[in-house]
């Protein structure tokens, strides 16, 4: 008998309830969800923490995260080879997965060794240290200057997929397509790749386990990769931009300026474009499935 502890998001705690809600059960003390199949039983508590019981409690639970205690499988930061920051790489990381409203957007992006001097002179670093018009700036000068490709889960896409997978999983798809569009369309083959890490290595190929073309030679994953390899920054940074130039497009067809991130503030938002469109607009504009959508509709029938 399996027993496996993992850690999930809120919004990853909502998706796992509706994907296993037939199967409910009354909960045990501190929990908030529970659920009885044929292969298992899984438990959602107040901590946070989630408990995969059962013969495939194993097998259900690499689906949704990393098991607690488990040790990565990809090599930590001190074990990328030696040099590793001077090599020709391609880089991959995404934008707007914690963000309520607009698209999640991947870049992979191609810096090679003789190109590394010229995008750090671009002013390229790690995305978080930069001001958004400093990001819209350096994009276009990428644009001009790496091969880069990106891949975009808008709204009513990620909605879809969400019914029937994780985001874990949504964003494995996505890095593995601009992975794979980018590679076809160089010319020159890369010494490495580096994704800056989401999910543990093992678990990222079995989000991929039904793709048909993975990308799997000299791969490498880390936390932090933007300081790392300038390609993994730059890729970052293009992003970044495709994200905020989505949000932008989006707040004009909504009729107001639609905030990043997942706080009060986007509850408040979200229940005013539902008193303006309804509740069904919500799926062109944002991620339904995070917390976010019931607290703006409780908000919007205290108004009633």
């Amino acid at each position: 008998m399996g027993n496996q502890v993992i850690k999930l998001s809120t919004a990853d705690q909502e998706k796992l309830k509706n994907m296993y809600k037939k199967y409910a059960v009354t909960p045990p003390p501190y929990a908030t969800f529970s659920a009885k199949t044929p292969g298992f039983v899984v438990t959602i508590y107040q901590s946070g923490k989630v408990m995969f019981q059962g013969k495939d409690a194993d097998t259900e639970a690499v689906k949704w995260g990393t098991p607690a205690g488990k040790k990565q499988a990809f090599p930590p930061n001190t074990t990328l080879p030696k040099g590793f920051s001077d090599w020709s790489v391609v880089g991959s990381d995404e934008v707007g997965k914690g963000d309520y409203f607009g698209p999640l957007v991947v870049v992979s992006a191609f810096v090679s060794r003789d190109q590394i001097a010229l995008v750090k002179e671009l002013g390229v670093k790690d995305s978080k240290q930069l001001s958004d018009p400093e990001i819209i700036r350096i994009a276009r000068d990428l644009h001009a200057t790496i091969p880069y490709q990106k891949a975009t889960l808008h709204n009513p896409t990620y909605n879809k997929m969400q019914r029937t997978m994780t985001q874990g999983k949504m964003t494995a798809i996505a890095h593995n397509a601009a992975l794979h569009a980018l590679l076809d369309k160089l010319e020159q083959k890369p010494d490495a790749i580096l994704i800056d890490q989401f999910a543990e290595k093992s678990v990222y190929y079995q989000h991929l386990r039904s793709e048909r073309d993975v990308v799997r030679d000299d791969v490498y994953f880390s936390t932090k990769a933007e300081g790392l390899h300038v390609a993994v920054a730059a890729a970052s940074i293009l992003a970044r931009a495709f994200f905020l130039k989505e949000m932008d497009k989006l707040s004009e067809q909504a009729g107001l300026t639609l905030p990043k991130g997942a706080g009060a503030k986007v509850d408040q938002v979200a229940a005013q474009i539902i008193r303006r469109h309804g509740q069904d607009y919500l799926q062109k504009i944002a991620k339904v499935h995070f917390a976010n959508t019931k607290k703006a509709i409780t908000l919007n029938e205290r108004r009633l």
